[in-house]
């Protein structure tokens, strides 16, 4: 078994932000928003924001920076704008912003992705990183796709039963470096 569920550890849920990145979506079709919205709070976390914008690069960035700077605000998840066609700006408006970038998580991701779409998962640019102390995560359009990426990969990172480690107790930490004593 290449990792395990702690039952001794007590879940603790986390507050999430959902930012669809569309210029043709609205509330009544962000079908993959919807996704993500229902996996999160089956799994327990709480949805403390969710909004649409369109695909651009300054305003993604400024949303996420404003986001991430709000305390209520433990991870935000972008859904859209990383593919390769010129609108699809999410990834570069996300690296724009990083404090750390979580390398690995784009390759995870795309061998999940491997697994469903087999070679069509080269046309995606999912990341990760952390921006004051909250961790931002780009995901592709498609509710597949997002699927995908909260239960092969996010799900587990947001339990802190999952063992051997998780990104829930890493949360306290994130912003150790820059806390004045």
């Amino acid at each position: 078994m290449k990792y395990k569920i702690n039952s001794t550890r007590q879940f603790i849920p986390i507050k999430f932000a959902i930012l669809t990145v569309s210029d043709t979506r609205s509330k009544k079709d962000d079908k993959s928003g919807d996704t993500l919205e229902k996996l999160m709070q089956n799994d327990g976390h709480k949805i403390v924001k969710r909004q649409i914008i369109h695909d651009d690069r300054e305003l993604i960035a400024k949303t996420l920076l404003e986001w991430s700077s709000d305390e209520k605000i433990e991870a935000i998840i972008t859904t859209g704008g990383t593919g390769l066609t010129g609108r699809d700006v999410s990834v570069e408006a996300h690296r724009d912003i990083y404090d750390k970038e979580i390398d690995a998580f784009s390759t995870i991701f795309a061998q999940v992705s491997v697994e469903k779409i087999g070679t069509s998962a080269v046309q995606s640019r999912a990341c990760a990183g952390i921006k004051n102390g909250t961790f931002l995560f780009a995901l592709p359009g498609s509710p597949s796709a997002c699927k995908d990426g909260w239960t092969e990969i996010l799900s587990k990172q947001f339990d802190y039963r999952h063992m051997p480690c998780n990104f829930v107790e890493l949360l306290p930490r994130l912003l150790e470096n820059d806390r004045r004593k």
